[in-house]
């Protein structure tokens, strides 16, 4: 399989509000909010005035078959960015086949082009397979964080 990997597009939001719903399946979610709503989301997140994030995705003939969102975090190494790699899904499909592997080389690569002196990501504890295919790549985890959450209620007001 022949994959090319861009920067996602306008274009490309129907089939990515088909991956995430995926994905959110993946994670367990069973809440899910309308498409309406979900494509809203995405496209204030990727393409409105004031993005939040950016994202690869990786298209095999005409489907979409991987995404990589990210978002640049300052500062990082003095007064440099970080590439912060928020979410890495390869659709099922097309796993095992060199697809992540591709993905990571892209972001690499986009960070080294935007300056970024690091690249960083995190995953869940109990998720092995990630953990395995980034040790698999040469990464070893870094120890030297803890991360905190605070879910935010936006329904409050």
């Amino acid at each position: 399989m022949t994959f090319v990997v861009r920067p996602a597009t306008s274009d490309d939001l129907p089939a990515l509000l088909e991956l995430m719903t995926e994905l959110d399946r993946f994670y367990g979610d069973t809440d899910i909010a309308p498409d309406d709503e979900r494509a809203a989301g995405i496209s204030a997140a990727l393409f409105g005035e004031s993005t939040l994030s950016r994202a690869l995705v990786a298209i095999d003939g005409d489907e979409l078959a991987a995404l990589a969102a990210y978002s640049l975090l300052w500062p990082a190494a003095g007064v440099t960015s970080s590439l912060y790699l928020k979410e890495l899904y390869v659709r099922e499909r097309w796993r095992r086949q060199g697809l992540g592997s591709l993905m990571m080389t892209e972001l690499r690569r986009v960070a080294e082009d935007l300056g970024c002196r690091r690249l960083e990501w995190t995953t869940d504890e109990d998720n092995e397979p990630a953990q395995a295919f980034y040790a698999a790549l040469g990464n070893a985890a870094n120890s030297g964080k803890v991360v905190y959450r605070v879910a935010l209620d936006h329904n409050a007001h």
